[in-house]
């Protein structure tokens, strides 16, 4: 059996993927190969803004997103006292006031999948449930790549010109060519699970904690509890499920909390997700020792490729995951376009190996944002500042990029790259002020001391969100990057107790934030 193109693996990675391929070479034989028979829940509800746009302008799914998911009211965080004992209405609180400018969704994955598997199979993808993918041999030199899959005790061999490794945290590429690099430093796992009859939050609590919001939907956000070196979740479903988890140090989670009363326990330690639960069922659970890793190659010129948790997996903080399943299959499919429009081999393996180091610089800036970084969650000072960054530029370089496309331009990608020493360089720069502040606060007693009664609308800081999808020049991207990052450098000054005639105080220059040296 010949296909042009062979995706293995048949979760939500693969089966965009299969989708954007024939949306975009309906010409091409596609078949995709899933081991599983049967659809299951899996964390990664949460999508954000990039995602979002990949799911309506590469896969047509507006009004399928609409209608069987939910929208999704940003990101919302709470903070906590020492005890864990503040009420919900109590905390200080940094999210949204009104439904986000741009889209996003909380998706119910096991209706996603389910339902995506029915849709690739309506437009002419060859979908394989319930066979294993075994006996890989990569094809050089232009020759086709050779598989054989066993489906009820048959085999059957395949040929294929593109091999695309969708097989999650399997890794079948990954594990065949020694392909995946462990995280060396930030060892973060999850427990997770489904709960059932979880307290409607919009229907909680005062009316002034409601008008606060300005009675916006505090339920259709991903709501994070923050706490010193971990995090939980509340990420509401279109079934009437609430995922609910907890990210934080690899060593907290032992075989007792990889268990359901553990697990349980855990969550009711802390009182206000005690009361969103207090009357909640789990339904299923499941855990992560280790989330994040990476990969030495992404894309090859000899037609394969990674895409999704195949490949790498960053923290789940800020919901990056379904961002790189985008920007991924953006880049395979092409790849496979032009390759199937008899582009110059050696132009192709030129394109996949820029495409190719973009994906891993985006990998290392997204991790720079979390690494040694987790003790500032729970602190609403550290967590105000360091949202504004992150957020801020989020949106200030990555989401405007998406949206025009320039991603797909070599000319943008090499500029980046070219850019990617000191956009680094800022990120480790941030991270020393912020540990900074952190000690400060620990030492002087105020790491906790604006937990209770403040809220900030989070995006009061990054005022051009609305110009997002709008063109705009580089000239305007580093003048919003300067003034975002001269913002959280004051704030965290003021952190520190710095007096405002301090020299420090002075506003620094653009190239001052992106040298290789601390910002204090």
């Amino acid at each position: 059996m010949k296909l042009d193109v062979a995706i293995l693996g048949g979760g939500a990675a693969g089966l965009f993927l299969a989708r954007q391929l024939r949306r975009a070479a309906p010409e091409l034989r596609v078949g995709l190969f899933e081991k599983a028979t049967e659809r299951a829940y899996k964390v990664g509800e949460s999508t954000v803004e990039i995602s979002s746009s990949y799911f309506i302008r590469r896969l047509g799914l507006t009004h399928y997103l609409y209608r069987q998911h939910l929208p999704k009211n940003g990101l919302r965080y709470f903070f906590d006292t020492a005890e864990r004992d503040a009420e919900l209405p109590a905390m200080s609180e940094i999210g949204t006031e009104n439904l986000p400018f741009h889209p996003a969704f909380q998706i119910d994955r096991e209706r996603l999948e389910t339902d995506l598997l029915a849709m690739n199979a309506e437009s002419g993808v060859l979908v394989r449930t319930g066979c294993k993918v075994q006996g890989i041999e990569l094809g050089a030199g232009g020759a086709p790549h050779r598989f054989e899959t066993a489906e009820a005790g048959r085999r059957q061999p395949w040929e294929a010109r593109w091999l695309l490794d969708a097989s999650g945290r399997a890794g079948l590429l990954a594990k065949k060519l020694d392909l995946r690099v462990p995280e060396a430093s930030h060892h973060m796992g999850s427990v997770w699970g489904r709960f059932a009859n979880v307290l409607d939050v919009d229907d909680y609590g005062p009316a002034p904690w409601r008008a606060r919001v300005r009675h916006t939907s505090r339920a259709l956000s991903t709501m994070h509890f923050c706490y010193d070196g971990y995090w939980l979740w509340f990420i509401p479903l279109r079934n009437g499920l609430v995922s609910v988890g907890v990210t934080g140090d690899a060593r907290m989670f032992d075989k007792t909390m990889r268990t359901e009363a553990g697990f349980r326990a855990f969550l009711d330690r802390h009182r206000a997700p005690r009361t969103l639960l207090a009357d909640a069922k789990l339904v299923d659970l499941g855990s992560y020792a280790q989330i994040a890793y990476t990969t030495k190659r992404f894309f090859s010129g000899e037609r394969w490729a990674l895409v999704g948790e195949a490949a790498a997996a960053q923290d789940p903080l800020y919901s990056p995951g379904m961002d790189f399943i985008a920007l991924a299959n953006d880049f395979v499919t092409d790849l496979v376009k032009r390759d199937a429009a008899g582009e110059d081999g050696g132009e192709l393996a030129a394109r996949a190996d820029l495409y190719d180091r973009f994906m891993r610089f985006r990998h290392e800036a997204t991790m720079r944002l979390y690494r040694d970084l987790y003790g500032c969650l729970g602190s609403y000072e550290l967590m105000r500042m360091k949202w504004d960054l992150d957020v801020g530029s989020y949106y200030n370089l990555w989401v405007a990029a998406y949206m025009q496309d320039a991603y797909l331009d070599p000319s943008y990608l090499e500029g980046q790259l070219r850019w990617q020493p000191f956009l680094l360089s800022s990120l480790s720069n941030f991270a020393g002020l912020f540990r900074q502040v952190e000690a400060h606060l620990r030492r002087t007693g105020g790491y906790r001391r604006a937990n209770l009664g403040r809220f900030t609308f989070g995006l009061e800081n990054i005022p051009f969100v609305e110009e997002i999808g709008l063109p705009r020049t580089r000239r305007t991207m580093l003048k919003a990057a300067h003034e975002l990052f001269e913002v959280v450098r004051q704030r965290a000054l003021d952190a520190l107790a710095l007096p405002k005639d301090a020299p420090a105080r002075e506003p620094y220059p653009f190239q001052r934030f992106v040298a290789d040296r601390p910002l204090l």
